[in-house]
């Protein structure tokens, strides 16, 4: 009799504190097959709250009925990440239905990921956005469906953003800018790459409003003019810019950057009326910087590396002068022997 006991005892104790003690370190869904061990491990493993702050079903298939599903259960009652990108099979009425759902709260959520859920309109950004009061990130890539009124959602049930990816929304326009600029304030990070409805005057208004801004991404926006670039250079507390493709960003524009000292990352790649003097007042005012991609600039020669060289070498670990034919050294012996703490020499494939 004392062999069973034992079994018993290693079945309802040991291996669930086991289970207990690993799935921590596990995906989300090998956590979720181990609740079919055993009785006992699924009563250990559902009691504990931190293993069911995130879900997760990127690019799972029948994603919207799985989130119906799950969330009803207890377990979930204090999730803080929802991850949804890619999943398949999630449309609106998964979220009205869930709006409509009694004892459906995501108070707690801080961060919806829902990236390219194409299926996803206005409506469908209402009801999940009403859901989860306390959001402090969306992202919501490439739904290229969405319009300003989806920008009303956000700000309306969502006061308490600070990170924000509306890369690929083209149809968002200075409207949905303004909104922002009035609702957050306290805004650190703004990706808008490719929104290019946007004018100046709408992201003037943005960085005029939220002066905390840390991370902006303007990738693939080739209209603004100086007078964007005027304002970003007031942004003190920028660490992050991306500016491929600003067809428009002149050396003017980056005297006016260079204000911002704490810049690590600054893309310039296909800046191409960029010359010597735009680099060399980067070089002098933003001495912390980490990764700079001059690629395809033919205005910019050897000289602003020399420069550069002096003020950065002991921060920069990635630099892409690929297609800058104005730079001769420019192969990875000379960059080294100017910044020997290089260890990435493309940025752009």
């Amino acid at each position: 009799m004392a062999a069973p006991a034992a079994d018993e005892a290693w079945c309802r104790e040991t291996v669930p504190r086991v289970m207990e003690l690993v799935s921590p370190r596990l995906p989300q869904r090998d956590v979720c097959a181990l609740l079919a061990v055993s009785p006992w491990c699924y009563r250990a493993l559902v009691a504990n709250p931190r293993l069911w702050e995130v879900f997760d079903l990127r690019e799972m298939k029948n994603a919207g009925d799985r989130l119906i599903t799950a969330l009803p259960l207890a377990r979930y009652r204090h999730l803080k990440i929802l991850n949804l990108e890619f999943a398949q099979d999630i449309e609106d009425r998964h979220f009205v239905h869930l709006k409509e759902m009694s004892g459906i709260s995501l108070k707690n959520l801080e961060f919806l990921n829902l990236n390219a859920c194409q299926k996803i309109s206005d409506k469908g950004i209402e009801a999940v956005t009403s859901l989860c009061p306390n959001l402090q990130a969306l992202s919501i890539y490439w739904i290229v469906g969405l319009k300003d009124l989806s920008i009303g959602h956000i700000t309306k049930n969502c006061r308490q953003i600070v990170d924000l990816n509306l890369s690929g929304c083209k149809n968002i326009s200075d409207k949905g800018m303004r909104l922002i600029a009035n609702s957050y304030q306290g805004l650190k990070k703004l990706n808008i790459t490719r929104c290019i409805k946007l004018t100046d005057d709408g992201l003037t208004e943005v960085l005029r409003k939220c002066s905390s801004l840390e991370s902006l991404n303007l990738y693939a926006l080739s209209s603004f003019t100086d007078k964007v670039y005027k304002e970003i250079g007031l942004l003190s507390n920028l660490t992050f810019l991306d500016l491929c493709g600003a067809q428009n960003l002149s050396d003017d524009g980056l005297v006016w950057i260079s204000r911002c000292a704490g810049l690590t990352y600054l893309n310039l790649t296909w800046c191409v009326h960029v010359t010597d003097a735009g680099v060399v007042a980067i070089a002098q005012g933003c001495r912390s910087i980490e990764l700079l991609s001059l690629f395809g600039i033919v205005g910019v020669t050897d000289a602003c590396l020399d420069v550069l060289s002096k003020s950065c070498s002991h921060s920069l670990t990635t630099l892409d002068v690929n297609g800058c034919i104005g730079i001769k050294r420019r192969s990875r012996g000379d960059l080294l022997k100017l910044f020997p703490l290089l260890s990435c020499f493309k940025v752009h494939s």
